[in-house]
């Protein structure tokens, strides 16, 4: 006897779905990291930038194929899921991947690798010193405080926010519905 598709289902889908979407793009940071720092020479600067974009692609293109595999996954678990039904569970999906990848970004910024995130700071402020007055440059410390948070919630809003857009233009065609069942089925 099958199953019938409920929110308690919904929900436990998404959450093995947005697991697997989570520390796939989790991996790909990591590996993106890994590649930044191996390819960091001057000489190898162009192939450190060409794997970056390789892995952002892969990225890119991962999340939308793991998403719509997904999708598909679960209308062939449950026939009698709906368009909505995909939209909950691509949303569902998103947040909790979203959830995941974030907190990964937030132990690597504050546990894992603490001194790319002075790196970074330290790159933008150089960037922008020229636009900065003294009093915003002496608040750099207070700022640096506050960089872990905010980049927990920005990580979070990005993701789950794109989750979502692929979410509604994925469940619009999936599940593939015929509009003339219904013309079919009375005559």
């Amino acid at each position: 006897m099958k199953s019938k598709l409920n929110r308690r289902n919904l929900w436990n889908n998404a959450g093995q779905s947005g697991a697997i979407l989570g520390l796939a793009t989790t991996a790909i940071m990591f590996a993106n990291q890994l590649c930044s720092e191996a390819f960091s020479t001057p000489e190898l600067r162009m192939t450190g930038l060409t794997a970056s974009i390789l892995l952002w692609v892969i990225k890119f293109g991962g999340c939308i194929w793991l998403m719509r595999f997904f999708m598909i996954r679960l209308c062939r678990k449950y026939p009698e899921a709906t368009n909505a039904d995909t939209m909950i569970f691509g949303t569902a999906t998103a947040f909790l991947s979203a959830l995941i990848f974030a907190a990964f970004n937030l132990a690597n910024i504050l546990f894992i690798s603490p001194e790319l995130m002075q790196e970074e700071f330290d790159i933008i402020m150089q960037s922008y010193s020229q636009f900065l007055d003294y009093n915003t440059l002496s608040k750099k410390e207070e700022m640096m405080d506050t960089y872990p948070l905010i980049s927990f919630i920005s990580t979070l809003g990005y993701c789950y926010l794109y989750g979502t857009a692929l979410s509604a233009i994925l469940s619009r065609y999936i599940p593939k519905i015929d509009p003339f069942a219904d013309i079919n089925s009375e005559a």
